[in-house]
């Protein structure tokens, strides 16, 4: 499996909660989506990157599941992983942890797909994305960087 780094940090405050007392799901993919804007940095696909080139990335697909309540208060760690790097597609994991105990509390699984934002078509990647995946992500294991 590749090595997985730290893309967000954060607290749940009071707000984030439903009438059940835990973050409603709505902020669970609200801090994923944090995340993955940290992720894609790391690849070289920053928000002046993406604007200056005419680029874009849209997600295509995620599945997410729960594993443990979050409460007002707690502290929230995010850790992503690269899967697989395609021509035009990237697939990537985050899972968040409570951050004082540990707790893996939600994992997501999300493919999106690099756009060229004035076509409104899937694009391919610089080349130098691939050398940013591996140097941040590298570890040998699942997926490919291709």
């Amino acid at each position: 499996m590749r090595r997985s780094t730290v893309t967000y940090k954060g607290v749940v405050y009071p707000q984030h909660c439903d009438h059940m007392g835990h973050m409603n799901v709505a902020w669970y993919v609200s801090k994923f989506d944090e995340a993955t804007w940290n992720f894609f940095a790391m690849l070289g696909l920053t928000p002046s990157f993406l604007r200056q080139s005419g680029r874009g990335m849209a997600a295509v697909e995620q599945q997410l599941s729960y594993k443990s309540e979050m409460m007002p208060g707690d502290l929230i760690e995010v850790r992503s992983r690269l899967i697989e790097l395609k021509t035009k597609a990237v697939r990537f994991a985050h899972d968040m942890f409570n951050g004082e105990t540990g707790t893996l509390t939600a994992s997501t699984e999300l493919t999106a797909v690099h756009l060229d934002t004035q076509l409104r078509k899937a694009a391919a990647f610089a080349p130098e994305i691939a050398a940013c995946a591996e140097a941040a992500f590298a570890s040998g294991g699942e997926g490919a960087v291709q």
